[in-house]
């Protein structure tokens, strides 16, 4: 209806009509409602996740997913507009994942995720420290394969959270009795970096292409964009990089540079290592970018970091 005097002038002429609108009104009324209720549910349990830094046990975390999925069993409409302060895509100050708030399916998979990462980057200290380096802001500890079960596990479940940020599939390394891990724990003792390395043989070269004239933001977006290839001419290294992360809150403080920089004092005993003897592993866009910047060249060296080897026929293709 179109105007409160055509429904004044409905009802006198046929009152039952005027039953039907009521009828209709009041259904409007429940399903408001029930959106409502539904975008409270989500709103409410995103700012339980903003406040409480404690990760959610089993059952707990069971329970506010099912409460997520009951309030959009109805699936006529999974993102509801009822006034709540967070609307839209919003990036938790957390965990830093981007979702969509009020809806449901979104809230779960950052209900997961955000229980996932508290959990992991907590640090609660332990008896022996490798300590690399202490900064204003934190200090750098080494992990080795032969280290106490207790801090296996962490790194463990630092690797399976670092994972599902990046994207990576959860695949371990070939030889984890290889590996050096290096974290990065802030003042207020959480894990705010991570760094994993492997012993490799060698490595391919980026190709390098011309970048397109523009600005500099065009040239960012160009480089997080295209497809970059390798080159076949394996060329010797020794160290691969299989993973770093820095949290989402503290990038761009050097913190990634650092963990290099103790990597490169710390992989071999009594050596430090030069650029060109480190690989990364299939990096991320934003991590093509800080290996450009730190290498101070796009052609750097990348490698498998599944297997760590050459491939039987190596070609060139995006990395």
């Amino acid at each position: 209806m179109n105007s409160a005097a055509s429904d004044a002038q409905q009802s006198e002429e046929k009152p039952a009509a005027c039953h039907a609108d009521s009828s209709t009104e009041n259904k409007t009324e429940t399903v408001k409602e029930a959106d409502q209720t539904s975008a409270k549910h989500c709103q409410d349990g995103a700012a339980k996740l903003q406040e409480d830094e404690t990760p959610l046990s089993d059952a707990c975390l069971q329970k506010e997913i099912k409460k997520l999925k009951e309030a959009d069993k109805d699936g006529t409409q999974t993102i509801i507009d009822a006034g709540q302060k967070h609307f839209g895509a919003v990036a938790c100050s957390v965990c830093g994942m981007l979702y969509s708030a009020a809806n449901p399916e979104d809230e779960s998979q950052h209900l997961l995720f955000h229980n996932q990462f508290i959990s992991a980057v907590k640090y609660v200290g332990w008896k022996k420290e490798r300590i690399l380096g202490e900064y204003p802001d934190g200090k750098i500890i080494l992990v080795l394969p032969d280290d106490p079960k207790y801090a296996l596990k962490k790194v463990e479940e630092i690797r399976e959270m670092v994972d599902n940020d990046l994207g990576f599939q959860q695949v371990e390394t070939k030889c984890p009795s290889q590996t050096k891990t290096f974290l990065f724990i802030s003042n207020d003792k959480k894990v705010a970096g991570c760094l994993i390395a492997e012993h490799i043989q060698e490595g391919y070269r980026v190709i390098e292409e011309p970048m397109p004239e523009g600005s500099e933001g065009e040239k960012v977006m160009f480089e997080r964009q295209r497809a970059w290839c390798c080159s076949t001419t394996p060329e010797p290294a020794i160290c691969g990089i299989s993973r770093i992360w820095v949290v989402n809150m503290m990038r761009r403080q050097g913190i990634a540079s650092r963990m290099i920089e103790c990597l490169r004092n710390n992989f071999i005993y009594g050596s430090y290592l030069s650029k060109d003897e480190i690989a990364f592993s299939d990096p991320t866009p934003d991590g093509k970018l800080f290996a450009t910047k730190y290498f101070g060249t796009s052609q750097f060296l990348v490698y498998n970091f599944v297997s760590g080897t050459r491939p039987s026929q190596p070609k060139t293709g995006a990395v």
